[in-house]
Parts: structure tokens; C-alpha cells; sequence
């Protein structure tokens, strides 16, 4: 069966995007399908030479033509954040299945749009929620649910990197507040996701905000990205958020720690989960993704564990315990769980009533940090499926 995809959106994600759909029919030959790189939309000429390469049989720079093509069956969006609401609007109401990335929405308002819209049109969904697909987490999430921990009493979950450490890292659009409240939903939607698959809802919370470094240099010539060194001497003011720190409790009194910086110098992607109960705890690093460290009352020191083909899609990629995957593996497992869930029409992925709720979570973050309060997360409406 072929299926076509289009890609709006053609940088970093929306080339993984690209690479989990080709992956598909090696990884997954029992979906029975072969999905075809038909357009992909970008503005960027750099984007939009790289999508050529892939093998994009098409590439064009407005997404309404995209979307108006009736041979397309399924969307990416890997737009800038502050695209997304509209974009998938619009794909919504083409009745276009989307996948798209994280943080969904700028706010609360602007991801449950999006998630009502995919309902009323009666579309699956997918969300850019890639940590879920480690298989060390798969092997997380089975642990916890088991019972093997005991009565899980409380979790720590932070997400510590130096991507923008330097004062010198050049201004782009995620240092302003069209992007939201910077780290808040760039990488800690990420971890309140997991916190979510992992122990269940955040239902309150108290928090703290920072902004370290209030301004950065401008770059120079059209199309420099985030980590571009080429910049000039004249600087803007940055507008959102580039550390958080969370208390917070879950809807079964898991007592739940996050915390979150894009300018920590020392960590580089130190993404750490540890989930601790009565009978023992565990313990996972993304920087050390194929391990996951479990110890059990009475024992005197962490195990270490090695992935092994069991644990979550492992064995799709590797045929013993304790070879690596890439990064890329994961997406391409987002992907098939998107298109499993297009076409079973069953919602199977990480979906967008999931962004939703971590956006509510995010958005609480924001309240609690301006009123130094406790602050309630209203739980959404829609197919969640973090807890299925």
C-alpha cells in the first residue's frame, strides 16, 4: 500500500520526520505500507535544496499547497512553534492526519484549538514526544506499571543542556516570546510528557522561573540558525524563560521534582528520569540512552541494565543487548505508531490531547512562577494516551 507524505517545514525535524517515513517499510514490512516523500514545503532555500536531495518528489514553498492536494495522506508539521496553530488548523480542516512537533501550541489556548480541531474532524494524531520511544523507558514504564517498585512515592525528571550556554549564541526566534516561555515548553514539555507516561498527571504544582542571559547578538545573513557563529554587534533583548524549576504532585500524590536550563554550562543533554517507590527505584540518562539503572530494597547499589530486544522497539533496530540506537530510531518509531494509528484509526501515538495537557502543565508553570503560588493543571478533554 503506498501512502503519501508531505512535510511542512524541512529543518532539523522535519528531515527526521522524512527519515522515520523511508525507514518504514525496512523496520515495520508488517504495516504494509510504503510511504512516498511527496511534497514538502519550506520558505528556506537551504531547506528546501536538502529536501531535493531526500528524494522529496516535490518541493514547494507555500502549505496550502500542500494541503489542498487530494493525493496526500498524511501531514508533518516541523514549522517554528509559532506556526503550528495555524498550520494545523488548517490541516484539520482539510482533514489531513498530522504529526506534528512539540511544544504543539504557544499556550493552553492555542494547543487545545488544535486538539478540539483534530476531534471535530475526526482525525488521529501525532506528537513529536520522541523520549517515550527510547527503549529504556518502554522498560521504565513497564517496571513501574508492574508493581515491581511498590507504591510509587515520588519522581525527579530534569532536562539540563548547554545549547545556548554562551552569551554569544546568536539571537533566534526561540529567544522571543512569539516562541512561547523559552525552556518552559521547548524542553521541559518534554519532560512533563514523560512525568505524564511514566507516574501519571501533574495535577498541581509550584514554580520558578529565570532569565540568565537577557540579551543576545543579532546573526548575521538570512537563515542563520540557533547555533550560528556568525552574528553581529548589535543585540536584542531575549523574552522568555531560560531555566524552571517545578514541585509538583500527581493525580494519585506522587510527589513529582522537574527542572529545566538551556543555558547550563557543563551538561550537554543531560535528560535524567528517576522514579522511586517502597520496594526500589530506577534511574535513566539520556547520555547513557541504552542503560537503565534499577536497584530493589535491600540491595546495596544500582544494576545496571543493558537494552535488549524486549524492551519497547529495541530489536527493530539491533539484534543483541547493548548495541546503540541513534537518535533518529526513536522518531522512527513515532512514525510507525502514527501511521499504525492512521490506519487502524485508532489513536496508538502520543497524541495532540497529550501536547494539550503538557501545554496546561506549562501553562501553570507560568502562572505559579508570576504569583508564587501553588497552581491547579486542569486535566483536558480528548484521547490522551499517556496513561493507556
Amino acid at each position: 500500500m503506498m501512502l503519501n507524505a508531505a512535510v511542512i517545514g524541512y529543518g532539523w525535524m522535519g528531515r527526521l520526520h522524512a527519515g522515520g517515513y523511508r525507514q518504514l517499510s525496512w523496520r515495520y514490512p508488517e504495516l504494509g505500507v510504503d510511504v512516498r516523500l511527496a511534497v514538502a514545503a519550506d520558505t528556506a532555500e537551504p531547506n528546501r535544496e536538502a529536501a531535493k536531495v531526500a528524494g522529496f518528489e516535490r518541493v514547494v514553498s507555500d502549505y496550502r499547497e500542500v494541503l489542498a492536494d487530494p493525493s496526500i495522506d498524511v501531514v508533518s508539521i516541523a514549522l517554528p512553534s509559532f506556526s503550528h496553530r495555524e498550520v494545523a488548523l488548517a490541516a484539520a480542516a482539510a482533514g489531513k492526519p498530522f504529526w506534528i512537533e512539540k511544544p504543539m501550541g504557544l499556550n493552553a489556548g492555542q494547543s487545545r484549538d488544535i486538539a478540539e480541531a483534530a476531534v471535530s474532524a475526526g482525525l488521529v494524531t501525532g506528537v513529536g514526544f520522541n523520549y517515550r520511544r527510547q527503549p529504556a523507558i518502554a522498560r521504565a514504564r513497564q517496571i513501574v506499571r508492574s508493581g515491581e517498585l511498590g507504591r510509587i512515592t515520588n519522581a525527579r525528571v530534569w532536562m539540563l543542556a548547554d545549547y545556548a550556554s554562551s552569551p554569544g549564541v546568536a539571537y533566534t526566534w526561540r529567544f522571543s516570546k512569539d516562541a512561547g516561555p523559552g525552556v518552559v515548553s521547548d524542553l521541559l514539555s518534554h519532560g512533563t510528557d514523560l512525568t505524564h507516561f511514566l507516574v501519571g498527571r501533574i495535577s498541581e504544582l509550584s514554580a520558578q522561573t529565570g532569565l540568565f542571559i537577557p540579551e543576545r547578538p543579532l546573526p548575521l545573513g538570512e537563515g542563520a540558525g540557533a547555533w550560528s557563529t556568525e552574528v553581529s554587534s548589535e543585540k536584542k533583548a531575549v523574552e522568555n524563560e531560560d531555566y524552571v524549576s517545578v514541585l509538583g504532585r500527581t493525580d494519585s500524590e506522587v510527589l513529582v521534582t522537574l527542572e529545566a536550563s538551556r543555558v547550563a554550562i557543563g551538561p550537554r543533554a543531560e535528560y535524567i528520569v528517576e522514579v522511586y517507590g517502597t520496594e526500589g527505584s530506577l534511574r535513566w540518562n539520556f547520555e547513557r540512552p541504552m542503560e537503565l539503572q534499577l536497584i530493589h530494597s535491600g540491595e546495596r547499589g544500582y544494576s545496571t541494565q543493558l537494552c535488549a530486544p524486549g524492551d519497547g522497539e529495541y530489536g527493530r533496530f539491533q539484534p543483541g543487548a547493548g548495541m546503540q540506537l541513534s537518535f533518529d530510531d526513536p522518531k522512527t518509531v513515532e512514525a510507525a505508531d502514527f501511521i499504525r494509528s492512521v490506519l487502524s484509526g485508532q489513536q496508538l501515538v502520543g497524541s495532540a490531547a497529550d501536547a494539550w495537557q503538557a501545554a496546561e502543565v506549562s501553562d501553570a508553570i507560568v502562572r505559579s512562577a508570576s504569583s508564587r503560588a501553588w497552581e491547579a493543571v486542569p486535566e483536558v478533554s480528548g484521547p490522551v494516551t499517556y496513561d493507556a
